[in-house]
């Protein structure tokens, strides 16, 4: 009955949202464009998308965001990330996802696109110059993305040719060094082709002072994209979309400090630096009046270095313990080869007496991956692991899209995807799993209006089981099985275009059968780098909440962006060891993230822009109970737009707001090697200045 009652208090909270969005046409404002999701098996608008999506358009990328897709992250509901990285690479929807890959197999809960290439577990190949839209998809995307997507899906969509010539220019210069610019040409090269080429490269020394190197840069971002796109209308019946890209980001990391501070004491700074090379080849074909083909082929190079001072201090922070230097390297290559092919129904060719739109398809995706990590400890090699893994995804998916009635449509996916994968290391550990896992959805959508529609979900998502790669772990607990997630999710959407006003709210219930939790412990105190990783199913974990989500056109140039996420989390019947964790709550799920965004756009050119975001506190991680702080941070834009060039100033935590992205608990200082907690800053405030051109 708890359960229940705390689902209709959800519901309850949503009426606001409701309300507001339901009575749309009395409230004077101007309109709104409607803006098209990407990411599921039928592309649709934001409003008749039957699931709770947040769409950052461009717009609102350009407002609100700064380089990276770190910048407009907060703007979302019910979505986390973990700091352990220089750019966000792992994470969280609904406080579920992964916070770390230190050895074994990729196995990401919260699935990462790119122009329909999977980079889940590497999103740092985000930066935001010359991007469209922003698609986050929260729940299960069974149907859709399979094992990668079991908490949902992040996909970004960069700029597509146009059917004119383009060239976009921008610079940029801030406080930490920072510098940019930015290059993007394209349109069409004949009546049936067009391009798009783009190049920007940044770079700031990462708010972070080295004390005992005397040096600024050694948390450095150094961030280069290329990208190529070509459109050819091959025939009337066949078109092909192809892309190419090329990300370096030339990273360092020198993140971490023994007071916690900015200002680290490293002898040893390390690297988070990642060089990919991918390809897509996006092929549609109208095979005959009734049957639409699409055929999607990716191919993705990453190689990835990741290495860090163990100790985060030197010789003169040790004093009479010295020498006490610990160092770590990872370096990891993936390669991944993905196959998906579509078959379904153009309009007009419905089956079932024209009732039921239909996609059937294949998918396969490759994926192989070396990780070598090597521990030194004084300059000497006292630890290294080499390991390959290698993962073959096959899943058959299909869906039907049925009109009821007048008002009522209904939608029906399945998918069944097998995953055999192989991993062998330089310890003689090896595993050979096999994992076949059934997913789906069960969608009931009623439209009011055309404008105002309500819809329920049933999807059950699902993630492939694994291993546990010390051997210090008994042979019992090596394997972990698959986890298995059932989302209840009520949703309402409105649209009031004459007005300007667009809202949307969302209620979910997940029950997860089998959770996977990833703990560690610390084998010697006297070794910050001897850590066991530990992952195990739970009997059972239970998240649900709300999200909502409000846009405003207002009159005289002003625009207001809303979002609310709230959120419960807990374990049920679970022990990590001699940890109880049964009713705790789930680490890197915050109880409610909110953002608030006021705009204002003069007709002579001038604007400026406002935003307010924040999270409540939340637990670094399942191994321990430190938690990190509830915070707010203030974001800024002013400047001016003309019909070629525009300025701006722009600041990121105005008020230079402390806050904590990243948690540890461990034993790391001489003599006693006491257990404490060390905490990664965010970015402290920044201000610049940017320069663009259009033509």
């Amino acid at each position: 009955m708890s359960r229940i009652a705390s689902f209709a208090s959800l519901m309850v909270a949503g009426i606001p949202f409701l309300v507001v969005t339901a009575h749309a046409q009395d409230m004077p404002a101007q309109p709104i464009e409607s803006i098209t999701v990407t990411a599921s098996l039928r592309e649709a608008t934001q409003l008749a998308t039957a699931a709770s999506v947040t769409v950052l358009d461009q717009t609102l990328l350009q407002e609100a965001g700064q380089q990276h897709l770190e910048s407009v992250l907060q703007l979302v509901p019910n979505l986390n990330w973990a700091g352990g990285t220089s750019r966000p690479r792992y994470f969280q929807i609904r406080g579920i996802g992964e916070r770390s890959q230190y050895e074994g197999a990729p196995n990401p809960s919260v699935g990462f696109l790119v122009d329909d290439i999977d980079f889940s577990g590497m999103g740092g190949v985000a930066t935001l110059f010359d991007t469209r839209q922003v698609e986050v998809l929260r729940g299960p995307q069974g149907t859709a993305l399979g094992a990668n997507a079991l908490a949902g899906l992040i996909s970004v969509r960069t700029v597509d040719p146009g059917d004119t010539f383009e060239l976009n220019a921008e610079a940029t210069a801030g406080s930490d060094s920072a510098q940019g610019i930015g290059l993007a040409l394209g349109g069409p090269l004949s009546e049936r082709m067009g391009y798009r080429l783009v190049a920007q490269r940044s770079t700031q020394d990462g708010f972070r002072d080295n004390r005992y190197l005397d040096a600024s840069d050694t948390n450095r971002r150094d961030e280069l994209t290329t990208r190529g796109k070509l459109h050819w209308a091959i025939s009337n019946t066949l078109r092909a979309k192809f892309t190419a890209m090329l990300v370096d980001l030339d990273n360092g990391y020198d993140a971490w400090a023994i007071d916690n501070s900015l200002n680290t004491l490293s002898d040893k700074p390390g690297e988070d630096s990642q060089r990919t090379a991918a390809m897509a080849a996006r092929i549609e074909w109208d095979a005959s009046k009734d049957v639409t083909l699409l055929s999607i082929t990716t191919v993705a190079d990453s190689d990835v270095l990741f290495s860090f001072d163990g100790d985060w201090g030197n010789d003169d922070s040790w004093g009479e313990y010295a020498p006490y230097d610990f160092f770590s390297s990872t370096r990891r290559e993936r390669r991944s080869l993905g196959q998906e092919f579509r078959l379904g129904s153009r309009p007009g060719a419905e089956i079932f007496g024209a009732s039921t739109a239909w996609i059937i398809g294949l998918y396969g995706l490759d994926t192989r991956e070396t990780n070598d990590i090597l521990d030194t400890y004084n300059g000497d090699i006292y630890r290294s692991l080499d390991s390959d893994y290698q993962a073959t995804n096959l899943a058959l998916f299909g869906q039907l899209d049925a009109r009821l009635a007048v008002n009522w449509s209904l939608a029906f996916g399945l998918r069944l995807e097998r995953r055999e994968a192989s991993y062998i290391d330089s310890q003689g550990v090896s595993f050979s799993p096999v994992d076949n896992m059934p997913g789906g959805h069960l969608t009931l959508a009623y439209e009011f209006t055309p404008r105002a529609r309500f819809y329920s979900t049933l999807a059950r998502g699902y993630k492939a089981g694994g291993f546990n790669i010390d051997p210090s772990i008994p042979e019992d607990r090596r394997i972990f099985d698959p986890e298995y997630l059932w989302n209840l999710e009520i949703g309402f959407k409105g649209v009031s275009p004459r007005h300007g006003l667009a809202g949307s709210v969302a209620v979910f219930y997940m029950d997860r059968e089998d959770a996977q939790v990833s703990t560690s412990f610390q084998d010697d105190p006297s070794d910050p780098l001897s850590f066991t990783f530990y992952n195990d199913n739970a009997a059972e974990g239970v998240n649900y909440g709300l999200e909502g989500q409000l846009r405003w056109d207002l009159a005289m140039g002003w625009a207001l962006n809303a979002g609310l996420g709230l959120l419960h989390s807990e374990f049920r019947d679970y022990e990590a060891g001699t940890r109880v964790l049964d009713g705790r709550e789930q680490a890197h799920a915050p109880s409610w993230n909110y953002s608030l965004g006021i705009s204002y756009h003069a007709a002579t050119g001038f604007f400026a822009r406002a935003d307010v975001v924040g999270r409540d506190s939340f637990y670094f991680s399942d191994s321990h109970d430190q938690r990190s702080e509830a915070y707010s941070l203030v974001n800024g834009r002013l400047g001016y737009e003309g019909v070629r060039w525009s300025a701006y100033l722009w600041a990121r935590n105005v008020f230079d707001r402390v806050y904590q992205v990243r948690g540890f608990y461990f034993a790391n200082e001489p003599p006693d090697w006491e257990d404490k907690l060390y905490t990664r800053q965010g970015d402290p405030r920044q201000l610049g200045l940017t320069l663009s051109y259009r033509y």
